[in-house]
This record gives structure tokens, C-alpha cells and sequence, in this order.
């Protein structure tokens, strides 16, 4: 057993918010598996996630951390080519390309981005998760920001909790959107699919979603999009539920519908295109050392620019 005095600075914040922060080797999720078991405690006490913390509070750790991380976090470095966009002592920005995997998990153990970033700076090994301080689907592609210090990776961390990113990206999706929006709406499991998220008002959190018109096209249009929040699967969702899903996901965009007229040409791109038609293109947040606030842009890949030269060839 290990019992850890909580600081002061914690004081009011939920009891799984502050147990991620103590032993931040360990994803929020599994944090919160432990507390719902009774392996993590509350001044000697089991209570629930969100109970808040007082002053003068303990946590007492009833697992050993230790094997528990070598469970978790025994991954392999593996030779891989990565788009470093930027990268200096405290942090790399990545441009990620379609069908790799940010993060191991079952059935993906080896040949994921965390595994190529251990190869590329070994020095990963000693920050939570690689460095790895938010994901993208494995079909999405663009920016990602990786923390190289601890120092880095608590201050982006709390960065990205305070909605302090910029996070813009480029989506083609089906339907000639009218003009932009905000689509505030909550996220949580889709009570049906479990495997899926969905617009939950019962139990969802709070997720909200800005976008703009791009480029329109005849029965599709260009959005650029913005993240408020950063919830799973969001803009596929959010733009799902305002009907007009993106082109390409076959998870939420349900089966494919061809316009009528289109030529042959774009209709054999459309049936052909892979992947959700999603690019994290710009990311903008405060360097974590100097203070100094960056951004970094990259374009859209070759199969969303060309999608979107057929596109334009509608009439």
C-alpha cells in the first residue's frame, strides 16, 4: 500500500481528475476502473470518480504501480518514417498520415505511431503515453503534438483540459451546408451501439463544435471545423447529427448515398475513397517553455485534394 498527501492545488477538483494528475502514467479510464474497485482510495475510503477533493485529503494506492505500468506501457521502438512538422526540447509536432494508429492497443500492439515515436526519441520513455497528449482516429490524418518532458507534458496537458488548443480541421462531407454554425450537443456511449458514441443529453458531456463554409459544391460541401472540446469520434458525430455526415465513415455516415447525374468518374471516387474525409490541417497552442503561442498548418493529403478537384467538377 502507498499513500500519497494530496496537494493543495487539488483541493475541489474531482477525486479521478486528481488520481490522473498523481499517477499520470495511467490513462484517466483505467484510474477511474481502479476507483470503481476500491483499488484506489479516499482518505482511506471508497468513493465514487467524481467525489471532490478537501483539504488535507490523502489517496491511498491499494496496486502496484509498477507492474501494473509494465502491463500497460512495455511497448516496443520501432523504425518508422515520421512527418515532423516541428520538434526543439520540449515538444514534436506531427503530421499523421491515414491508416496509422496513434496508440497500442488490443489487436494493434506494434507498429502504431507511440511505437515509431520511442524509435525516433527515446527519451519518450519517461513521459506518460510516449508523450502523447491527444489522438486522432486511425483514419483521421494531420497534426499532433507530443510532449518530450514531464514538465511539457503536465503543462499541455492542462492547456488542452482548459480548451486553450486550436484545433481546426478540414472536412468533406455530403449535402450543400447553408451557412455556419456552433453545434453544441452532448457526447457520451450511443445507449444501442456501445461501441459508437452519440449525441447523449442523459449522459453525455459537453461538446461543442464550430464550423464554416470552406468551398461548396454541388450535394457536398468543404467545412473547416474547430474544436471547443475534444470528445470521441466528435466532428463525426456532431456532423452526423446535423445530417450532414462525412464523406466516407463508415461508422456514422450510414450507407453510402450517391447523388443522382454525377459522372461516372466521381461516383467511382466516392465508392472508392478509404476513409473518413477528416484532416487535423492547422494546430495552435502555448509553447510550454518559452510561453511564446505557436501554430503550425499543413495541407490536405492527396486523396482529400483529389476528392475534392472531382468535386468541383460537378455542374
Amino acid at each position: 500500500m502507498q499513500i500519497m498527501t494530496i496537494p493543495e492545488e487539488y483541493v475541489g477538483k474531482r477525486f479521478d481528475q486528481v488520481a490522473s494528475c498523481l499517477i499520470p502514467d495511467f490513462s484517466r479510464a483505467r484510474i477511474q476502473q481502479w476507483i470503481k474497485a476500491g483499488q484506489l482510495l479516499l482518505n482511506g475510503k471508497q468513493v465514487k470518480a467524481k467525489e471532490k477533493v478537501a483539504t488535507g485529503a490523502s489517496m491511498e494506492v491499494l496496486i502496484n504501480l509498477k507492474e501494473e505500468g509494465k502491463a500497460e506501457g512495455d511497448w516496443q521502438a520501432q523504425a518508422m518514417v515520421l512527418d515532423i512538422v516541428y520538434e526543439d526540447n520540449a515538444i514534436i509536432i506531427v503530421n499523421k498520415p491515414v491508416n496509422l494508429v496513434v496508440h497500442p492497443a488490443v489487436g494493434n500492439p506494434q507498429g502504431t505511431l507511440l511505437n515509431g515515436l520511442l524509435h525516433h526519441a527515446p527519451v519518450l520513455r519517461q513521459v506518460p503515453r510516449a508523450g502523447i497528449v491527444h489522438r486522432l482516429d486511425k483514419d483521421t490524418t494531420g497534426l499532433l503534438v507530443v510532449a518530450k518532458t514531464l514538465t511539457a507534458h503536465h503543462y499541455l496537458v492542462a492547456q488542452l483540459q482548459q480548451r486553450a488548443f486550436v484545433r481546426q480541421y478540414e472536412a468533406i462531407v455530403s449535402g450543400e451546408v447553408i451557412a455556419g454554425s456552433t453545434i453544441d450537443a452532448p457526447i457520451g456511449r450511443d445507449p444501442k451501439h456501445r461501441t459508437k458514441m452519440a449525441v447523449n443529453r442523459l449522459n453525455g458531456k459537453v461538446a461543442i463544435t464550430h464550423y464554416r463554409i470552406a468551398e461548396r459544391y454541388q450535394h457536398f460541401t468543404h467545412l473547416q471545423v474547430r474544436l471547443e472540446t475534444g470528445r470521441t469520434h466528435q466532428i463525426r458525430v456532431h456532423l452526423r447529427h446535423i445530417h450532414h455526415p462525412i464523406v466516407g465513415d463508415s461508422v456514422y455516415a450510414g450507407r453510402l448515398r450517391i447523388p443522382a447525374g454525377v459522372s461516372e468518374t466521381l461516383r467511382e471516387a466516392l465508392r472508392q475513397f478509404p476513409r473518413q474525409a477528416l484532416h487535423a490541417s492547422r494546430l495552435g497552442l502555448t509553447h510550454p517553455v518559452t510561453g511564446e503561442f505557436m501554430q503550425w498548418q499543413v495541407p490536405m493529403p492527396d486523396d482529400m485534394q483529389q476528392l475534392c478537384h472531382q468535386l468541383a467538377k460537378i455542374t
